[in-house]
C-alpha cells in the first residue's frame, strides 16, 4: 500500500481521497436520511411467523402464504421515536410481496397499518459506487468523463419526459429526436473527445439512428402494423403508436452508437499505426471489424428487450395460453424494437466506415 501511494502524484492523491470521502459521506448519509422523506419510515426490530397456509390455485400449483407479526420503531415524522406493530402477509414466491426480517427498513402504506415498499436507497447507492470506482479504476479520465455523461443523459431524459408531460400538446417523437441529438453528441465528446473519430461516431450514429426508424416506420405503415400487440400500453391516455416509435429511438441509439464509435476508433488508430495504408485496404478492414461485431450486438438487442418478457411469459405458459398467442400478446413489440434496432445497426457499419474513409483521406492530404 505505501509503496503504490508512494508512486502517485499528488492530484491522484486528492482525487482518491475525496473519492473515499464522498463514498463514506453518502453511505452515511443514505443511512440517516429518514429525515428526508415525506413517507413514514419504520425500522423492524422483531419479527414473529404467526401462521403458514398451503394454497392451491386452479391449475392444483401449490403457493405458501405466510403471515408474520412485524414490530417496529417510527424513524421520521412526528411519531419519530414510537413502536408500532404491523402485520405482514406474503407469499413464497414474493411476487408482489415481502418477507420481512429484523433490520429492514420499510415504507408504511398509505393506511400507516400495513407495509408498503421496502427502502432501498442503501443498497442503490452502494451499488452505484461501485460500477463508479470500476468506471474510474479501468477507464480513468474516461472513465469519469463516461460518468458524468450517463448522469447528464439522464438529466436529459427526465427532463425531456417532463416537457412532454406538462406539455402534451406537444410532440413526444419531436421531443425524443432532440433528445437523441443531444445524448450522442455529449455522450461522444465527453467519452473520446473533440476529434475527427468522435465527428465521425456522432454523424454515423444520427444518420443509422433515423435511417432505420425511417425503416421501421415504412414497415410499419405498408403492413398496417399487423401483428403488434399494444395491450400493454391500454393504460397510456396517449397514442401508443407515438410512443411506440419513441421507444425505438431511444432504445435502438445505444446500439448504434457503440457500432458507430468502435469502426471510427479501430479505423482511425489503423490509419495512425500507418499513415500511407491504403484506403482500399482500411476499407477492407472496416467491413472485417463490421462482421464480427455486428451478430454480438443484435444478440445484446434482442436478449435485452426479450429478457424483460420472461416473468410475463412464465405467466402465461403457466395458465395454459397457447404458444402462439402467448408469443404475440408479449414479444411483438420487443421483437419489433430487436428488429428496428438491428436494422441500425447493419445500416451504421457502411456508413461509420465511409465516413472515416473521408476524414482519414482529409488527413492523409495533409500529411
Amino acid at each position: 500500500m505505501y509503496k503504490w501511494m508512494k508512486n502517485r502524484t499528488k492530484a491522484q492523491l486528492i482525487t482518491v481521497t475525496l473519492l473515499c470521502v464522498a463514498f463514506l459521506a453518502s453511505l452515511v448519509f443514505v443511512h440517516h436520511n429518514h429525515a428526508f422523506y415525506d413517507r413514514t419510515i419504520v425500522k423492524v426490530t422483531e419479527v414473529e411467523e404467526l401462521d403458514r397456509e398451503v394454497i392451491l390455485d386452479e391449475h392444483e400449483n401449490e403457493d405458501v402464504r405466510v403471515t408474520q407479526q412485524v414490530t417496529g420503531i417510527h424513524q421520521n415524522g412526528e411519531t419519530r421515536g414510537e413502536t408500532i406493530t404491523l402485520t405482514n402477509h406474503y407469499s413464497e414466491s414474493l411476487g408482489v410481496d415481502y418477507q420481512l426480517s429484523a433490520g429492514n427498513e420499510i415504507f408504511l402504506a398509505n393506511d400507516g397499518e400495513s407495509v408498503g415498499d421496502i427502502k432501498r436507497d442503501k443498497y442503490l447507492v452502494f451499488v452505484a459506487w461501485i460500477f463508479l470506482l470500476i468506471l474510474l479504476a479501468v477507464g480513468k479520465t474516461r472513465g469519469a468523463l463516461s460518468a458524468i455523461s450517463l448522469a447528464v443523459n439522464g438529466i436529459i431524459l427526465s427532463t425531456a419526459l417532463d416537457i412532454y408531460l406538462h406539455n402534451p400538446n406537444l410532440s413526444l417523437f419531436v421531443i425524443s429526436g432532440i433528445s437523441i441529438v443531444i445524448f450522442t453528441v455529449l455522450s461522444l465528446l465527453l467519452a473520446t473527445g473533440f476529434n475527427e473519430k468522435t465527428y465521425t461516431a456522432i454523424i454515423a450514429t444520427l444518420i443509422g439512428t433515423f435511417a432505420s426508424l425511417a425503416i421501421a416506420y415504412l414497415a410499419l405503415v405498408i403492413t398496417g402494423e399487423q401483428g403488434l400487440r399494444y395491450e400493454e400500453m391500454s393504460f397510456l391516455t396517449r397514442s401508443p403508436q407515438t410512443v411506440f416509435m419513441a421507444g425505438l429511438l431511444i432504445g435502438s441509439l445505444g446500439a448504434v452508437m457503440d457500432v458507430a464509435i468502435t469502426l471510427s476508433s479501430s479505423m482511425f488508430e489503423m490509419f495512425e499505426k500507418n499513415h500511407h495504408m491504403k484506403i482500399a485496404t482500411l476499407k477492407k478492414a472496416g467491413y472485417e471489424i463490421g462482421k464480427d461485431i455486428m451478430g454480438t450486438m443484435t444478440n445484446i438487442l434482442f436478449f435485452a428487450y426479450v429478457s424483460g418478457s420472461i416473468p410475463m411469459l412464465l405467466l402465461y405458459f403457466k395458465n395454459g395460453s397457447p404458444l402462439d398467442f402467448t408469443l404475440s400478446m408479449n414479444l411483438s413489440l420487443e421483437l419489433a424494437r430487436a428488429l428496428a434496432g438491428g436494422i441500425g445497426i447493419v445500416l451504421t457499419i457502411p456508413i461509420a466506415i465511409y465516413i472515416s474513409l473521408f476524414f482519414i483521406k482529409r488527413k492523409q492530404v495533409s500529411v
